[in-house]
């Protein structure tokens, strides 16, 4: 289970994120919801350790992450889908995929085939380069990559951005998918509130860098979210 404790974080003199609480367990999916610049990818790139925190604790598998690289945290089953993709456009789809054998030990360094159960258009194109792929290509292949690593917990920061609605709903039922399965911890950001409606177990909204709003899916009142995350 990953467990953020009180976590602060700040870019020099501004704050990011203020005594940030919230838990992930396996088989559920956690949704991070607010309006843009409210601290979202910040919390995002905390847990992975992409940006060091000032104060609190970062507990996953009972074991503080806080202060380990965000290689060692892959190793540990932390993986990544980055807001944007960030998938490698010289290289191709099977490139791409490979790039995510880095934390894993010899023996496991296969693309599951799994992923192209998922995602069968990345097993057509394995040859194409990442750069010539649509954007909705490019996410599934990022979520590919992440899957690659064997995660037992997947960090997905806004999936369903600048994305075709074809493609929302694959991404949709691979993370209905994942979940089921019931290892694997997912926290998802979304500014489409629908998407994480549908897909959420546990929700926080997020406001000026601090959790306003929280629960399980019962517990959600949609009038209430909604108000966090209107312009």
């Amino acid at each position: 289970m990953l467990a953020v404790e009180s976590i602060d974080l700040f870019y020099g003199a501004a704050q990011a994120l203020r005594s940030v609480s919230f838990e992930a367990k396996p088989g559920r999916v956690t949704c991070v919801l607010g309006r843009n610049g409210v601290g979202k990818t910040s919390l995002m790139r905390a847990i992975i350790g992409h940006q060091a925190i000032a104060s609190g604790r970062i507990m996953w598998d009972g074991v503080d992450v806080a202060k380990l690289a965000p290689h060692q945290r892959a190793r540990r089953g932390i993986a990544y889908v980055p807001q944007g993709r960030e998938i490698f456009p010289l290289l191709s789809v099977r490139e791409n995929l490979e790039t995510g054998f880095a934390p894993l030990p010899r023996g496991q360094r296969f693309v599951p085939d799994e992923i192209f159960d998922l995602f069968p258009v990345l097993k057509d194109m394995l040859w194409r380069r990442g750069g010539d792929l649509s954007g909705g290509q490019q996410q599934q292949l990022a979520i590919g990559r992440a899957l690659v690593t064997r995660p037992r917990l997947l960090v997905l920061d806004e999936p369903t951005e600048g994305i075709q609605p074809s493609i929302i709903k694959d991404i949709g039922r691979a993370i209905e998918y994942l979940r089921e399965k019931g290892d694997m911890a997912i926290v998802l950001v979304e500014q489409y509130f629908d998407f994480a409606r549908d897909l959420a177990d546990d929700f926080i909204v997020m406001d000026r860098g601090a959790v306003v709003l929280g629960g399980d899916k019962a517990s959600m009142v949609e009038s209430d979210v909604r108000s966090y995350m209107s312009v």
